[in-house]
């Protein structure tokens, strides 16, 4: 393959950059541009001080290091240049390699060859993204388990004991004046049952995980002037929205992803809900009431300095179907409001203070409990995006058509062509028989430099 190079540190001013190349002819390209000791002569896992030059022109101190084919990431000869993090020095660095025989790499081209080289299967390729952009611990551990194969080891054990099904089944079939035992279907059965609650093990917690990654689509809603608005900057950590004492302010709807604890929230400030002439604000609130059927967790707002009024009666007959979290707002002040109707209805109920931030850890633990968000969905090897949910669902399709081909007295051949396809869909999972499309649409994803 050829040279490739690219920044793999953000792109932005910093204490350290690193450049990267990674290819055959990597090292020599790296000794056209570093001086000091010849990185032609550096052993595997060495460093060495040095210079970066372009040409005459000393651009750089830098720290060179050198991994050896197939001990490095990419399982090539790889160099990587640790210099100053100036934007500057670093682009005229990754330049003057461009110059002497390396290629830009494309976005995640370096974890692609890593993949294509054989030091990662395609789920831990998948999973060093999901590393990367993990925004808080839930998200990192899931991603961890992913890293350290979880899902492959899984998906590779059902593939071998397909693998070993389809093989006794071409031998029966093949060979039938050669003494070989015949498949028994009970036995055939029973096996495939076995895969099949393999199989959607890796698909129980798939939603939990979406959930973590992609965040819960949330919405507050409330009738105006209750402190949606001050709720969602507190959660938000700055002010997305505006914040007066006039009712109806807020007439569209602002999103923002937050981090409550561990976990992620799209989180939705919406206009106030009541009945209201104004025609701008009617399509607010219209606006808001669609959001509500969408979202996954509602937090309805609800003045404590006050009995509820029609406008809180309205929006309760509003929130039967879904995940709801009552917050009681202005716990600082005198509490008015009967909670008995909550407690009736079976919701959860978090006081707060909007004015002074408190109350967001009980609201926190109230969603994580609402979502059951425990170690189980972080320990357990699952799908992690929708590319291997399908692959899974697809195999797990061929299983259970298998089992009911059986328990109708068909022949083994029929089985014999499902459990091939099932075995497809796991190589595919796992990348051992994939398409170039498919590749290339899991790197592209990717940021340039990984």
């Amino acid at each position: 393959m050829s040279v490739i190079a690219a920044i793999s540190t953000p792109n932005a001013p910093g204490g350290i950059a690193v450049i990267r190349v990674s290819g055959e002819g990597a090292i020599d390209v790296a000794a056209r541009v570093f001086r000091g000791k010849d990185p032609r002569k550096m052993e595997g896992y060495t460093c060495a001080y040095g210079c970066a030059y372009d040409g005459d022109e000393r651009l750089d101190d830098c720290i060179l290091t050198v991994f050896r084919a197939p001990h490095s990431y990419t399982g090539e000869d790889t160099a990587e240049f640790s210099c100053h993090g100036g934007l500057y020095v670093t682009k005229r660095i990754l330049r003057t390699l461009l110059n002497n025989g390396a290629e830009i790499a494309q976005p995640g081209e370096f974890t692609k060859r890593a993949f294509l080289n054989g030091k990662l299967d395609l789920t831990q390729a998948e999973a060093v993204m999901d590393i990367i952009s993990a925004r808080g611990s839930a998200e990192l551990k899931i991603a961890e388990g992913l890293r350290e194969g979880a899902v492959f080891r899984k998906v590779n054990s059902c593939s071998k004991r397909l693998m070993k099904l389809l093989g006794d089944l071409a031998a029966w079939s093949d060979y039938p004046d050669e003494d070989i035992p015949y498949v028994e279907p009970e036995e055939l059965s029973h096996e495939l049952k076995s895969i099949r609650e393999e199989l959607n093990s890796l698909l129980k917690n798939y939603d939990s995980g979406k959930l973590l990654r992609e965040g819960i689509p949330t919405v507050i809603v409330g009738k105006p002037n209750v402190g949606k608005s001050t709720i969602f900057n507190s959660l938000s950590g700055c002010e997305r929205s505006i914040v007066t004492d006039i009712a109806g302010t807020t007439r569209d709807i602002v999103e923002e992803s937050v981090m409550l604890g561990d976990i992620t929230l799209r989180l939705s400030d919406t206009a106030g809900i009541h009945e209201t002439e104004d025609i701008i604000e009617g399509i607010g609130i219209r606006i808001a009431e669609k959001a509500l059927e969408n979202a996954l967790l509602v937090i309805a707002v609800f003045d404590g300095s006050c009995p509820l009024t029609a406008d809180d009666f309205y929006l309760l007959d509003k929130l039967n179907a879904h995940r709801i979290i009552a917050v009681i707002n202005k716990s600082d002040l005198e509490q008015r409001l009967d909670e008995s109707i909550f407690q009736e209805k079976n919701i959860h109920t978090v006081f707060i203070s909007a004015k002074n931030s408190s109350g967001l850890t009980e609201l926190r633990y109230a969603v994580e409990e609402m979502f059951s968000l425990n170690e189980e969905c972080f320990s357990t090897a699952t799908a992690a995006n929708e590319r291997q949910k399908n692959c899974i669902v697809s195999a797990l399709d061929s299983v259970t058509e298998a089992i009911n081909a059986l328990d109708r007295g068909e022949m083994l051949d029929g089985v014999n062509v499902l459990l091939d396809e099932a075995e497809q869909s796991l190589l595919e999972l796992t990348g051992e028989r994939v398409t170039n499309a498919v590749v290339d649409e899991v790197f592209s994803r990717f940021c340039v430099g990984k």
